[in-house]
């Protein structure tokens, strides 16, 4: 096929019209290489959700957090948070900590 025949295919016309190859260059550009580029945008989206997603979690973590604030604003329950959590006693108190075998972490030899 020589370059006469080639020229008279409607295709080969279209594509080589100006407009077409300056539109095509232009979408390559924006695709790829611009800094607004669509597959940066793509990333900062997946970006913005996770942070969305941590936010929620965080969010839930503050409200059950101000729950336990509210709680330890009660002198007895903060004094049971402190037995409980940090094993702290009044004076002459003794206390035993009581493990059971099933909740220890133990290496079985078979």
């Amino acid at each position: 096929m020589n370059f006469k025949e080639l020229k008279s295919k409607k295709w080969f016309s279209i594509a080589t019209n100006m407009y077409v190859l300056v539109l095509t260059v232009f979408a390559i550009w924006m695709i790829f290489f611009d800094t607004n580029s669509l597959l940066i945008h793509n990333e900062l989206q997946d970006q913005i959700k996770k942070l969305k997603e941590q936010k929620e979690f965080l969010k839930k973590e503050i409200a059950k957090d101000k729950i336990i604030i509210e709680k330890l604003s009660n002198p007895i329950e903060l004094e049971k948070f402190a037995r409980e959590q940090y094993y702290l006693k009044k004076k002459n108190e003794e206390i035993y900590l009581i493990e059971y075998e099933d909740s220890l972490k133990t290496k079985k030899n078979d």
